[in-house]
């Protein structure tokens, strides 16, 4: 387990896998979720001789909430980029579910980060608002606490019916905390859920991103997904032609536990063609500040809180 220092000096903590001097690929999590959630894949990348590291986003997981209560795509983007930073690796590798993959979009899409390649996991500039409104049902449940595991499982089981439900509930320890009134809470500060949120203002923002997408990219969807629909892929694909597409069936919104199997080889297969161990990536550097060095168009104060 590993700190590091995000805007204000915020902790972020997160896990690491692999040689630190292969490529980094960086984890985001979807919101309400932790770094946990990469685990599986962490592993996976680590043994194929990446450098693998998921941190809890702000306000999730073992990271600090902030002060303010700001969780914005904005403050995330600088949250990514002190991380990079300290791990001393400017090219790295984004891998986001979700709101993750909302904050690895902005950052390629607006020139803040020069990756060498983005991964997206069940996220793009439209999104299914029914599917979305499920998550938001799923994160209200139970704001004054959860009695036990038990309660806790049948939660995650109802909202996730193609998952098996774990026999040894001790893992589920790492989604929530227990609470002073020795209650189980949710694993992320409940402001992160009381943010505004506009749908149509964060769908024009990403499909501007796209747009100026020319490094490596692979979309991966969940083949059972509410959240992101084959229409919704589809329109990423013509705006982004150059993009990648694996459909991964009998998953859900969240792919990567769903079937950790096919999600980890598809995305191993793709770094191995475009960032692979022991060669220089396959894309280019290009420089920060804007795509090809020119200072992005949007200004900051277009921050828009993402979805789940």
């Amino acid at each position: 387990m590993h700190f590091w220092k995000g805007v204000g000096g915020i902790a972020l903590a997160g896990d690491a896998w692999g040689d630190p001097k292969g490529p980094l690929v960086l984890l985001q999590h979807g919101g309400g979720q932790t770094r946990h959630a990469w685990k599986g894949t962490g592993e996976l990348l680590g043994r194929a001789g990446y450098h693998a590291v998921a941190f809890d986003a702000r306000g999730h997981g073992d990271s600090d909430w902030a002060p303010d209560g700001v969780y914005g795509q904005e403050i995330m983007v600088q949250d990514l980029l002190c991380v990079i930073a300290e791990l001393g690796q400017p090219r790295p590798v984004l891998v986001g579910a979700s709101m993750g993959g909302g904050t690895s979009l902005v950052a390629v899409g607006e020139g803040h980060v020069d990756a060498a390649a983005l991964v997206l996991v069940d996220i793009a500039p439209r999104i299914e608002t029914e599917g979305v409104g499920k998550i938001q049902a799923f994160m209200a449940q139970k704001p004054d606490g959860f009695e036990s595991l038990e309660e806790v499982a049948e939660a995650i089981g109802n909202y996730q019916p193609q998952r098996k439900r774990p026999k040894n509930l001790d893992g589920l320890a790492k989604n929530v905390r227990l609470g002073a009134d020795g209650k189980y809470h949710w694993h992320w500060d409940p402001r992160f859920r009381a943010g505004v949120r506009d749908l149509i203002r964060r769908q024009h923002r990403l499909e501007d991103c796209a747009r100026n997408l020319r490094l490596p990219t692979l979309l991966v969807r969940g083949g059972l997904s509410d959240v992101l629909s084959e229409e919704g892929a589809q329109e990423f694909l013509a705006i982004c032609p150059h993009c990648e597409y694996v459909n991964v069936t009998n998953a859900g919104h969240m792919v990567a536990g769903d079937r950790n199997d096919i999600f980890g080889n598809s995305v191993i297969d793709f770094l191995g063609r475009n960032v692979p161990v022991g060669a220089a990536p396959v894309h280019p550097a290009r420089g920060v500040g804007g795509i090809g060095g020119v200072a992005p168009e949007r200004a900051s104060d277009a921050d828009i809180n993402d979805v789940p």
